[in-house]
């Protein structure tokens, strides 16, 4: 890994083609963010991905928006972790017709949840609407270390729930601040909200050395 795949900045996607639970945690804790996809002979494969760049959140730098500020002070939702993962599951792939949470993923996402693994934990972090109990938003990630990446999220795009997607995440960020994680990986950088946030932006080598500072890996 040290000598072939982590130097190798020619390459970031590799294919696996079972959905292994033990695979892919081995994966996640040595920095790779797994998602599928359909390749040779129209098959689907896990696709675990050392990326080049990481976004990352260090709690200090979280920024809130004045709209959410104006909701955390609200009385009308109520934020949860892990209750409900198959219907946070269910409505990622309901908002998102192109998600990679395939039936394979799914399967083994449930049995690594089911399941105690050693410093790793299947993660999701709910917001419910406390008049009708209402999934709003919502994501799926996991803990390794010290450290929290996600995976993938949905927010209901409804009108009346504008900004609720932004709440979800900065509840969450409160959630990991105050449970003393060091940082938040959110994965690829290429989305403005996730700098909009407060997070920056590290090349693989830098992200690897804070990864495995952190996570315990080596």
């Amino acid at each position: 890994m040290e000598n072939y795949i982590y130097p190798n900045m020619e390459e970031n996607y590799y294919a696996y083609e079972y959905f292994s639970p033990t695979m892919y945690i081995k994966l996640a804790k040595a920095g790779f963010i797994s998602t599928s996809a359909t390749l040779i002979n129209k098959r689907i494969y896990l696709l675990p991905e050392i990326q080049f760049e990481y976004a990352i959140l260090y709690f200090d730098n979280i920024h809130i928006s004045k709209k959410v500020k104006k909701l955390l002070n609200q009385d009308n939702y109520i934020f949860a972790k892990n209750k409900n993962i198959n219907l946070v599951i269910d409505k990622i792939n309901e908002y998102h017709k192109d998600s990679w949470i395939c039936e394979e993923y799914k399967n083994m996402l449930l049995d690594i949840y089911s399941n105690e693994h050693d410093n790793f934990e299947l993660l999701t972090f709910e917001l419910y609407s406390k008049k009708d109990s209402s999934l709003i938003a919502a994501e799926i990630g996991y803990k390794i270390g010290k450290v929290y990446t996600s995976l993938t999220g949905f927010f209901n795009r409804d009108k009346k729930y504008n900004n609720y997607g932004k709440l979800q995440l900065i509840l969450l960020a409160n959630y990991l601040q105050n449970e003393n994680y060091e940082f938040w990986n959110l994965g690829h950088a290429s989305l403005q909200y996730k700098l909009d946030l407060g997070a920056i932006i590290l090349k693989r080598e830098q992200f690897l050395k804070q990864w495995l500072k952190y996570t315990k890996f080596l």
